[in-house]
């Protein structure tokens, strides 16, 4: 595990206030940043139970942040301009603890929403693709867990999708705003507003857990459909010269599973030839939708601000899924590279737990949301659960040892394990796994699946894949299931 950890400092010595953290960050290139306010109500530092924000983005690049380093260039009239630049979500990422590497349950929406909330695998809650959206009756979610076992007052804003993209009822929690459309540029802000006036105006005792799902940046997959032909020239011309530069692992291998040979054949890019300016071009585009929910996000800091409660709330920060942007010449999600099943995960409680810390080669997993969460309630995670609660390994108290998390490939058609340093992908009856050193080779361009070298480790993620598998109990209204495929060891 690598962990690097800065507390801030004042010129004298001193150590920095919140409110003097939070004034210094930089400004928003879509919407202001967080900014101190004299707070309506009343901040319990000393007190040991927080209020809990979950803040869930929708098909988020991990490195789609702006303190993740993205590089800069100029633009005509604006000078060090990053590709992309998020100032509330840095706020989260440098006040709490990053993971660069958290793992989804599930590369798609659905399946990956369904375990993050009742931190069940994918093929247990019966959610395996976004056609079957419906948790197995008797499985309980976060919101249903805490509003039986806690004090908490349980609240939700945004996408559900489980089942319905927007519900205005959701058993175990009080829906604050359902949705306005399946258009996140339309929905989101009305739930951060929503959630904004809620706390600004609240007067309950009682701790609150409040769930915050946004849309965006999945509004790139409908920018998707209306740009999957290749135009002559671009929309806008004048951006030539200032798009972002193409990932270095642009370029795919030829011995990929035929599963994902043949998902990359239907994406748009591939059915309107692009051209690599294009997808240069979609880059851009993908980055000013997530510009469009920080913005969102930081409405919603400013109403935790205003309303007294910053001091002692916990804030979790994660994404359902990844986003392919242009990293093997993919796009969206639905894969096990990297780009679709790594996410961005931050967990800030101030003053209770490190600040500005880093955690680089522990994996963990979405699975791991909801006990932690319970840790933080004080009270006992849900029976059967896979995950574990993170708040050890935050306070350096665990190191977690030799972890194995484990991402699907949506509809049970294949799996990926992640280990601190190798990776292997693996997809249903197909010989072509692919095995990467992830410490060398963290964009996966080096399958050492028939490296000799690599043979014992081969062998012993493929069986920490089939104990996995044994161990689930699958649900009742989940596709057939069987370990088969798995014995290749």
């Amino acid at each position: 595990m690598s962990k690097e950890q800065t507390n801030g400092k004042r010129a004298d010595g001193m150590t920095l206030s919140r409110r003097e953290v939070i004034a210094g960050l930089a400004g928003a290139s879509v919407g202001a940043a967080l900014q101190p306010s004299h707070a309506l109500g009343q901040t319990s530092r000393e007190s040991g139970t927080p209020n809990i924000l979950w803040i869930i983005t929708d098909q988020h690049h991990v490195d789609a942040i702006s303190a993740r380093s993205c590089s800069q260039v100029s633009l005509p009239n604006i000078n060090s301009l990053m590709h992309v630049r998020t100032p509330n979500i840095d706020h989260l990422v440098r006040g709490g603890t990053f993971f660069t590497s958290c793992y989804c349950p599930s590369s798609l929406c659905a399946p990956s929403r369904g375990s993050m909330m009742t931190g069940r695998a994918p093929l247990e809650t019966g959610v395996i693709t976004n056609d079957h959206p419906v948790i197995k009756s008797g499985m309980p979610h976060v919101g249903e867990w805490l509003s039986g076992h806690s004090a908490y007052e349980t609240l939700y804003a945004g996408k559900w999708h489980l089942p319905g993209a927007y519900q205005s009822e959701i058993s175990g929690f009080k829906v604050l705003q359902g949705g306005t459309s399946g258009h996140g540029i339309v929905s989101d802000p009305a739930v951060a507003e929503a959630c904004a006036d809620y706390l600004r105006n609240r007067r309950n005792p009682k701790p609150f857990f409040m769930v915050a799902s946004f849309l965006q940046p999945h509004d790139i997959c409908e920018w998707l459909v209306f740009n999957q032909d290749n135009p002559s020239s671009l929309r806008y011309p004048e951006l030539a010269d200032h798009l972002p530069p193409l990932p270095a692992n642009f370029e795919f291998a030829l011995d990929e599973p035929r599963q994902l040979r043949a998902l990359r054949a239907r994406l748009d890019p591939s059915r309107g030839h692009w051209t690599k300016e294009h997808w240069q071009y979609y880059m851009w585009n993908y980055y000013r939708h997530v510009e469009q929910v920080d913005s969102n996000i930081g409405v919603l800091l400013q109403g935790l601000e205003d309303s007294g409660y910053a001091d002692n709330t916990a804030i979790i920060f994660v994404s359902d899924h990844g986003e392919g942007l242009a990293h093997h010449q993919m796009v969206r999600k639905n894969f096990a590279y990297d780009e679709a099943s790594r996410v961005p995960l931050s967990i800030m409680w101030p003053w209770r737990l490190p600040s500005n810390q880093v955690i680089s080669h522990t994996p963990v997993s979405g699975l791991d949301i909801v006990p932690t969460i319970c840790d933080l309630a004080g009270i006992a995670a849900p029976p059967l659960i896979r995950g574990k609660t993170l708040l050890p390994l935050l306070r350096g108290q665990d190191s977690f040892g030799d972890r194995a998390v484990i991402c699907d490939v949506p509809g049970n058609i294949g799996r990926a394990v992640r280990t601190s340093r190798y990776k292997l992908i693996t997809y249903a009856n197909d010989p072509n796994d692919m095995l990467f050193d992830m410490q060398s080779d963290p964009f996966e361009t080096n399958n050492l699946l028939h490296d000799s070298d690599h043979a014992r480790v081969v062998h012993d993620l493929r069986a920490r894949l089939l104990e996995w598998e044994r161990t689930l109990l699958p649900a009742t209204n989940s596709y057939a299931h069987s370990d088969a495929w798995w014995r290749r060891s």
